[in-house]
């Protein structure tokens, strides 16, 4: 592994930092820093339907990063609870329209559809793996929240966070490697 990239989000059109998304390669470690929103199953469906009703999102887009986050209560006095990835693959059905609006990242756990990681390559995005049972760690690296739709949805409604050295792993990156297929064996079968 190479040293750590921090990666200011959202990207949005800023020519200097989709030069880093450009330069970033499978196996790589990353810090995030700024805006993820998180959004899971239920929250995919719905943004969707809006995009195919011609409705605006209720986020911009563009540069923006997404996160398969399975939450839990926050307790007394915490800005959230257990915030550990969910199983990215769940969310395949869903990406296309979100990378043709723009979205650039997409963090969550496991392996992604064949046609997904051509997407990515097609739109210049990619895909960053969080570490799957350790949602007690990623509370500690989210320092707000705020519900921005589907409040209804319980945890899978869509939230905004403020993250701070929130860890990941660039899985699949925009010269077409694949992290999972080129790690060392021990690692490939985890994923």
């Amino acid at each position: 592994m190479s040293d750590i990239v921090t990666l200011k989000l959202p990207l949005g059109r800023d020519p200097e930092a989709l030069k880093v998304l450009r330069s970033l390669e499978s196996g790589m470690e990353t810090e995030l820093e700024g805006v993820l929103i998180a959004a899971r199953d239920q929250a995919h469906r719905r943004l969707v339907d809006m995009l195919e009703e011609g409705r605006e999102l209720p986020f911009d887009p563009e540069g923006q990063a997404l996160y398969y986050m399975g939450p839990s209560p926050a307790a007394p006095g915490r800005v959230i609870g257990a915030a550990g990835p969910t199983t990215a693959g769940r969310m395949d059905p869903f990406t296309l329209p979100l990378l043709e609006k723009g979205v650039k990242f997409f963090v969550g756990k496991g392996r992604r559809a064949p046609y997904v990681k051509e997407a990515l390559l097609r739109h210049g995005a990619l895909y960053l793996a969080a570490v799957g049972g350790a949602g007690a760690f990623y509370s500690l690296k989210i320092v707000k929240q705020e519900t921005l739709a589907f409040p209804e949805l319980g945890p899978e409604a869509l939230l905004r966070l403020e993250v701070r050295g929130f860890p990941a792993v660039v899985i699949h990156d925009l010269k077409g490697g694949d992290w999972y297929e080129s790690s060392p064996a021990k690692y490939r079968s985890q994923a």
